[in-house]
């Protein structure tokens, strides 16, 4: 019986630490220091929220950019079912899965280079990404430049401005955000 006073002290004690004090601690310093980070780093036009800079989206309109395939279950970008498509290297549905998604993007996409760049075929690991590659989205500029009539050069050089490179540059490759990129694309008309 001596032991269970020291052991119920602690187990109050230790809850209201890690269950309590804790989590409002890091939930008050992150709205404090990161404000947009702690609340999804959504987007607003207009006064409208347009999505997160962290989940991508479906566009699949040919005056859009159009972002990596989706793993995400029943519907395409779901947060609530962030996955990959767990399909190894060598199995014969992801090969199919990616011929088919080749000829879809060339059939959209005539005038752009044979070559489809490998991130508008394969899924990211969580199926949610929304950045591709600068490659990507050059590739994909004279289909969006006609379909809205601008200036090939003009998208060409809204993709370079959209281009975020990660510093250190040796913490990742450059990409750009295809949300943010079609939210300027929509500014300029």
């Amino acid at each position: 019986m001596s032991q269970l006073r020291p052991a119920v002290f602690l187990l109050v004690l230790l809850t209201l630490i890690t269950g309590l004090i804790y989590p409002l601690l890091t939930t008050t310093l992150a709205q404090w220091w990161f404000p947009s980070q702690a609340n999804g780093s959504l987007l607003y036009e207009a006064g409208k929220m347009r999505g997160s800079a962290l989940i991508g989206q479906n566009f699949t309109h040919p005056d859009y950019f159009w972002g990596r395939p989706s793993a995400t279950g029943d519907s395409t970008y779901n947060a609530q079912a962030s996955s990959g498509s767990n399909l190894a290297g060598s199995n014969p549905a992801l090969d199919e899965a990616v011929k088919q998604r080749v000829a879809a993007l060339r059939q959209a996409n005539p005038q752009a280079s044979a070559r489809v760049p490998v991130d508008l075929v394969t899924a990211s690991a969580s199926g949610l990404d929304p950045q591709i590659s600068p490659e990507a989205a050059v590739w994909q500029a004279p289909r969006v430049a006609a379909a809205r009539q601008l200036p090939l050069d003009e998208v060409k050089r809204l993709i370079a401005e959209q281009t975020v490179t990660p510093f250190p540059a040796f913490l990742g490759e450059p990409g750009v955000n295809v949300v943010t990129l079609n939210m300027a694309l929509d500014a300029l008309n």
